[in-house]
């Protein structure tokens, strides 16, 4: 077969950034004189959650700090669902892989999966409420604003999914996550995060969002009255910075990665429009990507595979990394079975091509419209095919790195294992 010729592109997105994350982040708490509420002594449990959030140990390490300030004793909570195999081990093990460590961050990490049920809500089932973070003086939740990979609303991934999901642990993610199969997730999300905060001693909220790069954005400081309404203020931001794809229709989609750590359902159906159906875009939903191709899992994912049913192909590698027990806990707790389903898979690259190339239409293959990706967190430079070049001309937001090339096959009829080594290879040439 004949395989289309690639070339290089830079995205040129809006670029906001925080320099001095451990400043800003003690500046923020510090606006909300926090030091009137926290006495010496009390306890604070700061949430950590699974996803691989730009800065995330220096962040927490930097509350920390801010609470040790005060000669209170904090402590970090892991904040994540079912995630990490739904065992209190597995989620301690995920969020030290970020750097969140009890020697870096100096506090102790209390990993546990039993809850308290704290009330009933008005739909008629339990709130559930980590117990450590429960018992202590003072919550401090800390997150990333986000649009949600599922849902789509005034608020999505934040700090109130982060007060039902990530601290309702395993028990509580189970129950809202089936709670939203007969009612809406924007009114459970605020019917269970209005009970945390009423019942729950939230001290603050410290959200985070980040730019097209992967770094930091922004980092705001939330009173807890007011997390609800800043966070679709904040939402509005995350949705204005997020990284895309160049091109709008792709017929191919080459990723190297997914993972929890890069998005909550591996790969952002945000960024390859897979948000309401797993192989589909909507009539109104774009990107519109006929055919995906996942090559791997990162290291961080721990073998949670979580959304690889939402690729058509998959290399048998990828199948190998998988943890079947941690996948399938997550999907089944969320709802979206169909996510850990396993795609048709192949021990090439090249074979995945051969067998991905002639369902895309009438459009032949070397002109077939391809782009190759690291992960969908990771999209400042991209391979684009020959199809693209023309555009990409036109385009202001474009830089076009290298001319057009061929697929670097090995031997063996494999790519490079990340687009990144290809970059690595052409600087070397």
């Amino acid at each position: 077969m004949e395989y289309p010729q690639i070339f290089r592109v830079r995205q040129l997105f809006e670029r906001p950034r925080v320099d001095d994350i451990p400043g800003t982040v003690q500046a923020e708490l510090r606006r909300l004189g926090l030091q009137r509420r926290v006495k010496p002594g009390q306890t604070v449990a700061i949430s950590a959650g699974s996803r691989g959030i730009a800065n995330i140990h220096v962040i927490i390490k930097a509350a920390v700090d801010y609470f040790k300030g005060l000669d209170a004793r904090p402590f970090i909570v892991p904040a994540m669902g079912s995630h990490g195999g739904g065992t209190a081990e597995g989620q301690r093990k995920i969020v030290e892989s970020y750097g969140i460590t009890e020697e870096y961050c100096g506090c102790p990490i209390r990993s546990s999966m039993e809850t308290v049920v704290v009330c009933q809500t008005a739909e008629g089932f339990p709130v559930h409420f980590d117990r450590h973070a429960f018992e202590a003086d003072h919550v401090l939740v800390c997150g990333r604003v986000k649009p949600h990979t599922d849902f789509k609303g005034e608020i999505e991934s934040g700090l109130m999914k982060m007060m039902l999901i990530g601290l309702g642990k395993h028990q509580g993610a189970l129950v809202y996550h089936a709670a939203i199969q007969d009612y809406s997730f924007d009114q459970i999300v605020r019917s269970v995060a209005r009970q945390v905060l009423a019942r729950c001693k939230i001290l603050a909220g410290l959200a985070i969002i980040e730019n097209g790069y992967d770094e930091t954005a922004l980092i705001a400081g939330v009173p807890p009255e007011e997390i609800e309404a800043r966070e679709k203020e904040l939402l509005v931001l995350a949705r204005r910075w997020m990284p895309r794809l160049p091109f709008q229709r792709v017929d191919v989609l080459l990723i190297d990665e997914i993972g929890k750590n890069i998005s909550g359902a591996g790969m952002d159906t945000n960024v390859v429009g897979r948000k309401y159906d797993d192989h589909k875009a909507r009539e109104d939903e774009w990107p519109k990507v006929r055919r995906i191709v996942v090559r791997g899992l990162t290291e961080a994912t721990h073998g949670n595979a979580s959304g690889i049913g939402m690729a058509e192909f998959c290399t048998t590698r990828a199948i190998q990394q998988t943890d079947l027990h941690a996948t399938r806990v997550n999907c089944i707790t969320s709802g979206h079975i169909s996510a850990c389903m396993l795609p048709v898979n192949f021990d090439t690259d090249r074979e995945i091509l051969d067998a991905a190339l002639p369902t895309i239409g009438l459009t032949p293959a070397p002109q077939a419209k391809l782009l190759w990706i690291h992960n969908t967190l990771d999209l400042a430079e991209v391979e684009c095919s020959a199809a693209y070049l023309n555009e990409a001309r036109e385009r202001s937001d474009l830089e076009i790195l290298t001319g057009l090339r061929p697929l670097p096959f090995d031997a063996q009829g494999n790519l490079p294992l990340s687009v990144h080594a290809l970059r690595a290879l052409r600087a070397a040439s």
